[in-house]
């Protein structure tokens, strides 16, 4: 395969780059480094993978032009779709960003689709989709229309388009509805990361929902398990959970952080604010069916590989 993967100095587009290089497959990753958190963390993962011979291209998603020329210079057969503006509670602030990223980023991705065909999209959803659902665990056919905020209503909205796109122009379009993906070079905007940093600083956590929200929590690899095999699913159309099944809640996550770090968290304990969903829970026998999607990494054990790579790469002894 020739692949692209937009975001790729993200977090899950590092790693699915990596898994695709090693796998022997062609990979050209594209990323603009927004700098919505740390540039130079994502500099860095894209240093790993320049050193692994893995062509990074500084360019938006949203310029379609670039996009295709991209696709036809290096005979892209597929495209795994994964740069998005991120984070729930930064689209209370910069709504125009999610705008500008996710849906006029999805639709340049879209028409690219459109002009190249033959090419297969595997792109990310969340499950931020499920929004106010208080069904679980949350299946595909659960209704998806009552986003708890503006990120949920961006991927939902993602949804809708390639649906069109499908139904329109026979395009092969897999999304997948990622559940709080975790793991070594994450995000440093979600609450593992900013809880191991605040706990080796010796600052004070605040756990909304007072630590009882319970969350999906899903090791990277397995989720690039789900990836790799979408570039193969059996259908033309579909949209799939990939979810680790197996919902814990934050005080959990902060016990995991202390054993894994070896030092006691300092916590707070504070309502859940309104952009929140108080759980979010997986039912991935339609992903296990088709693309044999079966997660394996408990979140303690998940967290201690994240807590090694924290440690070493913040230099913590």
């Amino acid at each position: 395969m020739r692949i692209l993967v937009t975001g790729a100095a993200g977090f899950a587009g590092f790693h699915t780059c990596i898994r695709l290089s090693r796998e022997g497959h062609y990979v050209i990753g594209l990323d603009n480094f927004c700098p919505y958190y740390s540039v130079d963390l994502k500099k860095d993962r894209a240093k790993v993978l320049q050193d692994m011979g893995v062509v990074i291209v500084n360019q938006a998603v949203q310029d379609q032009r670039a996009l295709q020329q991209l696709v036809e210079e290096h005979e892209i057969t597929h495209i795994i779709h994964l740069a998005a503006q991120a984070g729930v509670r930064y689209s209370l602030k910069e709504p125009e960003v999610y705008i500008e990223s996710n849906i006029d980023g999805f639709l340049s991705v879209l028409e690219t689709s459109r002009a190249y065909p033959n090419i297969i999209t595997v792109w990310a959803s969340s499950s931020s989709v499920y929004g106010t659902n208080k069904k679980v665990p949350f299946s595909e056919e659960d209704r998806t229309d009552s986003p708890a905020n503006l990120y949920g209503a961006t991927k939902k909205s993602n949804e809708l388009m390639a649906h069109a796109y499908h139904h329109l122009f026979g395009l092969k379009l897999i999304g997948l509805r990622f559940f709080t993906v975790y793991g070594p070079w994450g995000r440093p905007d979600m609450a593992y990361f900013l809880f191991a940093d605040k706990i080796m600083k010796g600052e004070t956590i605040e756990l909304f929902g007072h630590g009882k929200l319970r969350r999906d929590f899903t090791y990277i690899d397995d989720v690039l398990d789900g990836i790799c095999s979408a570039l193969e699913a059996p259908k033309a159309y579909d949209i799939y959970n990939l979810g680790n099944s197996h919902p814990e809640t934050v005080l959990d996550l902060v016990q995991a952080l202390e054993a894994s770090l070896g030092k006691k968290a300092k916590v707070e304990l504070v309502d859940r604010p309104l952009e929140d969903i108080e759980e979010t829970f997986a039912e991935c026998s339609h992903a296990k069916k088709d693309l044999g999607f079966d997660p394996k990494i408990s979140l303690q054990e998940g967290i201690k590989r994240f807590s090694e790579w924290f440690k070493e790469y913040y230099k913590y002894d």
